[in-house]
């Protein structure tokens, strides 16, 4: 308790930073405390890690964009094709539509001009086919990260702790948080928020009746301090599921979930996917 209160006392005795300018203008003198200034450099850090994750969205995006743009043009490709084929069809059905031979001959025009380059519409063909497989690949992947992104609130109710440097409602020491706190009343259903495999549900020390979800693309889900677990190792389950009920189970002061978002093994603000839905 003694080493607390000296380092607290510590903590706020002031320092004094001086920026001294090039010119001839004098020096200008910050005074603040230690704990300010490990606050500003750690909100610092926070904010620049958040402009990054922008950036980084940004890209994504721009390429997503630009990879459109491509299979717009092949769509329009292969229209034009099928237009191709859909009027050699008509030609060919009106002309065998007529009653005799001497009339099909008597209407078919030679003019090569107008002619049908089967070559050509073969290759043409082959080329639609292939492109048309591959708008398919890029959309089933695409639809793949979409299904295994978490969306949503996992269950409705007010964030008590959010993600990030705090101080410990029991320990009262400042630590980081790794998930958010949802604030519920004790036995609200729990509901996965995107499709995925329990990879563990059990009792997990502080966290009490916890469940782990995979959901693939480097995507995981935790939803911990329940009051009862309702799936197992290994169960498929789908967005919108019940997998356990809200409780007080572990480390806590009161009824709340706590739910992580994690991506490529590494905890990330799970408020970012609150309000995909």
């Amino acid at each position: 308790m003694h080493k607390f209160k000296l380092f607290l006392k510590k903590s706020f005795i002031p320092i004094t930073i001086m920026v001294v300018p090039h010119s001839r203008t004098k020096p200008i003198n910050i005074r603040l405390s230690l704990f300010m200034l490990a606050s500003i450099i750690v909100l610092s850090l926070i904010g620049i890690g958040y402009v990054i994750s922008i950036g980084v969205n940004m890209v994504e995006y721009r390429i997503m964009k630009r990879q459109l743009k491509y299979y717009n043009k092949e769509f329009a490709s292969i229209q034009s094709t099928l237009h191709s084929l859909k009027k050699a069809e008509q030609e060919f059905t009106n002309l065998f539509s007529l009653k005799s031979k001497k009339k099909v001959l008597e209407s078919f025009n030679i003019d090569t001009s107008d002619s049908i380059d089967t070559e050509y519409l073969k290759k043409e063909i082959e080329k639609a086919a292939g492109n048309i497989e591959e708008i398919k690949n890029f959309l089933r992947e695409e639809k793949a990260i979409y299904i295994s992104t978490p969306k949503g609130w996992p269950t409705r109710g007010q964030i008590s702790s959010p993600f990030g440097m705090r101080q410990h409602p029991i320990t009262k020491t400042t630590a980081f948080h790794s998930g958010i706190d949802i604030r519920v009343d004790p036995g609200t259903p729990i509901k996965a928020t995107a499709d995925g495999i329990v990879v563990y549900s059990g009792w997990s020390a502080g966290n009490g009746n916890t469940v782990v979800v995979e959901h693939g693309h480097g995507f995981t889900t935790v939803y911990a301090h329940n009051s009862k677990n309702l799936v197992h190792l290994g169960h498929r389950i789908k967005k919108g599921q019940i997998i356990a009920y809200s409780g007080t189970t572990g480390n806590t002061t009161g009824p709340h979930l706590h739910y992580e978002v994690w991506k490529n093994k590494r905890q990330i603000n799970p408020e970012h996917f609150l309000a995909e839905e």
